[in-house]
């Protein structure tokens, strides 16, 4: 279990004032100017040598991230811009950074600007996020009252502006070349890579494009250092995490704990076990809606982390860990979970564009059981034609939890279509 000295996220449930004195108070905004002084090459490779990984889902190296940008800044200006479009079902992370941490997303948005060279971040929110952009343009004006923010922030003799954007709520815009359209005024629709975004960005300039949660743990390790972050957690999973459960659980929550946890204790330590004990539990999806569920005889022993998951076929995702007990009806579930994603494709990739909708359509009539065993694998193979073939990996995150749930519960699938077959016979007898 994660020790309360080592919780970066000190404030995540809004229990304490949100005001920037009372984020001082916690350690925010504090040796920031110190950190900057150091050059961007320091800042670079203390973040790398952190072991810090995109806390957005993918799980890149941030540091990493961050060394790509051009070292020389030429006639095209670097841009930093923060994805806040926290739209996956399942995830109430980064949110509640914005509504109960902004100054430390703004002291992490400073020191991240000065890593890559850029004078101005822009941070792009959900649209239906109107109280949390709002808390977060309260602090951006407190800081920038205070000099923390503006030509000279923090004292450093670097500048930094934030500016607030707020899109539509289409999924597909947390997808961060999507976003970067969007946040130009076209219609949020994934860009071809390369070239990436370090390269060409927003604007046509490079920009640096990351997480809330990402950011907001940069301060903190900077100031402890990145032997303790690397200390926290497993090898090449280092550090603390945000997890968002709910679901069949007595305590839904959001907490802070080390990578690396085991499931089973972030569900029964924190939320008070499964509704009806840890034996009734059916599945869970540990990584929010695009990841493959796995089944009870998974959770009892994995541990949530990038590499944990992988090796069981499944994802840590952005960590929203969803629970359902026996209750629940496994075919429906995942089904709805198709017609989500069959809703928010952007529509560009044929694969996509198309096999989304088939899919949803194939697991409506699975979901009763009106269809022939052998449609189970055309199932299964359409899935792997989507996935890996589109622009982004919307088209990965619509096929995996199908594929998760042929994987582990197929016996059910089979059942319900001999059940229904069995039903129709009877009939017409």
């Amino acid at each position: 279990m994660l020790r309360d000295k080592d919780r970066i996220f000190t404030n995540i449930y809004g229990l304490q004032d949100v005001s920037l004195e009372a984020a001082r108070r916690r350690g925010d905004w504090k040796g920031t100017a110190e950190f900057i002084a150091k050059g961007r090459s320091w800042l670079v490779d203390e973040v790398k040598n952190s072991g810090l990984r995109g806390r957005g889902g993918a799980g890149f190296s941030t540091g990493m991230k961050w060394s790509f940008m051009p070292k020389e800044i030429g006639d095209r200006p670097h841009y930093l811009v923060i994805n806040a479009d926290e739209g996956e079902p399942g995830t109430c992370k980064d949110r509640d950074i914005l509504r109960h941490e902004p100054h430390k997303l703004l002291e992490g948005i400073v020191l991240a600007c000065a890593a890559v060279g850029a004078h101005a971040c822009y941070v792009y929110t959900r649209g239906e996020f109107f109280r949390e952009a709002e808390a977060l343009q309260t602090a951006i004006d407190e800081a920038a009252a205070a000099g923390l923010l503006g030509k000279d922030a923090c004292g450093s003799g670097w500048a930094v502006d934030v500016h607030v954007h707020m899109g539509a709520g289409a999924y597909i815009c947390g997808e961060e070349s999507a976003l970067l359209e969007s946040l130009e005024g076209k219609k949020g629709m994934p860009r071809l890579k390369p070239p990436f975004p370090a390269n060409v960005g927003l604007f046509g300039c490079p920009t640096t494009v990351n997480n809330v949660e990402s950011i907001a743990s940069v301060p903190e390790i900077l100031r402890r250092g990145a032997t303790w972050f690397a200390g926290l957690g497993r090898p090449k999973n280092t550090g603390t995490k945000l997890f968002c459960i709910s679901g069949h659980v007595n305590a839904p929550c959001t907490v802070e704990e080390e990578m690396g946890v085991s499931l089973r204790e972030l569900i029964e330590t924190h939320c008070g076990g499964v509704r009806g004990g840890w034996d009734n539990l059916l599945a869970v999806i540990p990584g929010g809606s695009s990841v493959p569920v796995i089944p009870k005889s998974v959770c009892d022993s994995v541990r949530m982390d990038f590499d944990s998951l992988q090796e069981v076929k499944s994802g840590l995702g952005t960590a929203a860990v969803i629970v359902m007990d026996k209750s629940t009806d496994i075919v429906r579930a995942i089904t709805r979970l198709a017609r989500f994603y069959m809703h928010e494709s952007c529509g560009q990739c044929t694969p996509c564009r198309e096999g989304t909708g088939w899919m949803w359509r194939m697991l409506e009539r699975m979901s009763v059981g009106d269809a022939a065993l052998e449609e189970i694998d055309v199932l299964d193979d359409v899935t792997r034609q989507v996935e890996g073939h589109t622009i982004c990996a919307l088209g990965d995150a619509a096929a995996w939890p199908i594929q998760g749930l042929i994987r582990h519960f197929r016996p059910e699938l089979e059942r319900r279509i001999a059940a229904f077959h069995e039903s129709k016979t009877r009939k017409v007898a």
